[in-house]
């Protein structure tokens, strides 16, 4: 389940409750009663590589090698 971060507005605190995506956002403190409104967070998301498609996997081209030269022996 998604956790929602939520926002006191009395004290200011900071609160984090698991919620399904259909469920209302909360309005209040569920022990507390005290007001709450729901906080927009940046996702938790990882980027690896360089980030480009192209460079980290593009397929190679057949018979070359990386340094770009192919296999064939030249005379």
């Amino acid at each position: 389940m998604p956790v929602y971060v939520y926002k006191g507005l009395e004290t200011g605190n900071y609160y984090e409750f698991e919620q399904g995506f259909h469920d209302e956002p909360l309005k209040a403190h569920p022990e507390t009663g005290e007001p709450l409104k729901r906080v927009i967070t940046a996702p938790a998301i990882i980027f690896k590589g360089s980030g480009w498609h192209i460079k980290d996997y593009a397929k190679k081209s057949e018979g070359k090698s990386e340094s770009g030269e192919s296999g064939e022996k030249k005379e």
